[in-house]
Parts: C-alpha cells; structure tokens; sequence
C-alpha cells in the first residue's frame, strides 16, 4: 500500500484520462484526523485534490471502510443539492492502481477546530462566533435530515427498519467482546436503553459522526465549507444522529475528560438543550421530546468505543500510552448517561 506514495507515476497515468490536472503529481501529504480511513492531499498541476483509501487490513472488517459506498453517498448528496460537502469526481474499483480501492475528490481548504489545537483560535472563537458556530452546525444537520431519501434513492443505503433496536444490541455487544472491568453501571445502562426502546420515527439520512471537529470552516470561522467523514452515514430514525451530536456537545460544567471531545463548552456556545431548542424551531415534523434516550444513547456508545480502544492497550496489542487510563473515561461516559436518566434531563 505504501509503494503508491512514493511512486505517483502509475496513478498519474490513470487519473490523468479522468482528471487531466493529475497526470503531474507534484506532493502527496497525508491529512490529519480520524483513525481509520486514509486520507491524502495531492498537488496536481494547478489545484489540490484528496485521495481517500481504506486502511491496511480493511477486507478482514465485513461492511467496513467501503470506499464505492462512501463515493456514492456523496455523490447522491450533491445530485441532491447538499452543498455541505467535498464534491467527488471519480471512483477506482482496481486494487492494481495504487494496492486498494480509492476514490478522489475536491480538496476543501478550511480550518478545522478540534479540542487538540483550539487555543490556537482563541483570539477568533468570540462567544457570537461561537453562538454563531453552533446555528450554522445546526443548521447543516437540519438540512441533512430533510433531504429527501427516497425521490435520491439514499434510502438504499441501510435498513431503516428495527435500526434503534440493532444499535442498542450491537453496541452492548461490542462492549461485552471488549470488556475488561467489572463495571456494574453497564448492565443497569444496556438494561435501560433495552427496556425503553421509543416507537421510530420516519427514517433521514444520518451522519452518526456530526460534531465541530468533523466540519471545516473558513478562514475567519464563520461559515461551513464542507462536513468530512461520511462513512458510518446511513438511513434511520433522525433522533439517533441527533443523540450522537449531544454525546459530543459538552458544556462549561462538564469535566475535563469530556471536553476533550469538543469545543462546545466555549463561552458563547449554546447549551445542549439550547440545540434541541433550535432544532426544532427548524424542524418541527421531527418529535424531540424523548431526546433524553438518544443522548444516553450517545454517551453509552462513546464508552464503548472508549472500551474498545482501552481493550486493545490492556491485551499488549497497542502500546500507545494515551489509551493507559481510558478506562477511567469509559466510567466517566456511563457515570454521566446515569446522571441524565436519573435527572431526567440532558
């Protein structure tokens, strides 16, 4: 897989009857964030593009890392008049160009603020622009969730039927294959989140990854140039993607671990339930009054993706010692989901 990157030449010749700009390619740099798919900026002879590929292994993963999948998704999106995104110019089904599957679209330039390097933006993340932030984040979910699925065909994407229920299942599935701690708040959690299952609403497309650190911004930080990683997006119930947001949506009182996520509790932000509020108003045909079940929903589902991670450090199979205490984040994650059923309240 690595061969491509120092040798563009094969590439270069078959891009170039597609994309004529890269038949010269003058840089390949890789681009920062996400831990799965891999993602290259390439310099052709007048413009920059991206190069998306699955990572090494990626066939041994069923349903995982589908790069036709991803290519279509967005391709159906444009078709369909959603601008918040990288527009895709063309698919490559044959492993012998570069070792995988790829697919290459425009390169959006932008800022991307992650919890990582927000103090670098400081001086620009006012409390109105981060007020303002949070509308046009808002905003682009709205707009996601009204396209309509079945006139763009995007419905053919997932079985929206019975998706709740499978999620609940996977995800208490997937913690116990990973579990390495007797934590007693995950049963009363799974148990829970299994004995209250709400009746679905009609299915959207669902990002189920949608947070500041997934949107790249311009130059002064005020409006939405594109929204990056579409490949956990499919078609069911809108509150789960809803749910996945608030996960990710911490506030000024909530500790550090937390906010390690995102960078909605700077001042001026809106409140997790100031979201909920404008959603609404934007959106009224969707019925949030049960979101409560998505946000613990949410939250149980970081923890186990936590877990899975801290699994992997205890068993000796990664030694990267940021996963070392990740399990004190798992108790943290279930803690909070408990507080929110037990108050009643996001």
């Amino acid at each position: 897989m690595e061969s491509w990157l120092n040798n563009t030449q094969g590439l270069c010749s078959y891009i170039a009857t597609f994309i004529p700009d890269l038949s010269k390619i003058t840089t390949v740099k890789p681009l920062e964030g996400g831990y799965s798919n891999l993602t290259f900026c390439l310099t052709g002879k007048t413009h920059n593009y991206v190069l998306r590929q699955p990572p090494p292994g990626a066939k041994g993963i069923k349903g995982g890392h589908n790069m036709e999948r991803e290519f279509m998704i967005l391709d159906k999106l444009w078709q369909a008049g959603f601008r918040h995104i990288p527009q895709v110019m063309h698919f490559c089904k044959d492993e012998d160009i570069i070792g995988t599957e790829f697919y290459i679209m425009e390169f959006v330039d932008g800022q991307v603020i992650r919890a990582s390097n927000f103090k670098n933006y400081l001086q620009k993340l006012s409390p109105e622009t981060m007020k303002s932030l949070a509308e046009r984040l808002c905003h682009a979910q709205v707009a996601l969730h009204k396209i309509d699925i079945k006139n763009t065909n995007l419905i053919a994407i997932g079985k929206p039927e019975g998706y709740i229920e499978r999620q609940v299942k996977g995800w208490t599935d997937r913690y116990l294959a990973s579990q390495t701690d007797d934590l007693p708040i995950f049963t009363v959690l799974s148990e829970w989140l299994q004995q209250n299952l709400p009746e679905e609403i009609s299915p959207t497309l669902l990002h189920n990854d949608f947070k500041f650190d997934n949107v790249v911004l311009d130059e002064i930080l005020i409006e939405i140039n594109a929204i990056l990683d579409w490949e956990m997006c499919t078609v069911g119930d809108p509150r789960m993607d809803i749910g996945t947001t608030l996960s990710y949506w911490t506030e000024a009182g909530d500790n550090d671990f937390e906010k390690s996520f995102n960078v909605s509790w700077l001042p001026g932000c809106m409140t997790r339930k100031e979201y909920i509020q404008m959603y609404t108003s934007l959106n009224p045909d969707i019925d949030l009054e049960n979101i409560l079940y998505f946000y613990v929903f949410g939250l149980f589902k970081n923890a186990v993706v936590i877990q899975q991670i801290y699994s992997r450090y205890h068993k000796g199979l990664t030694q990267d010692v940021r996963f070392k205490h990740l399990n004190q984040g798992v108790k943290v994650l279930f803690h909070k989901a408990a507080i929110a059923i037990e108050k009643n309240s996001i």
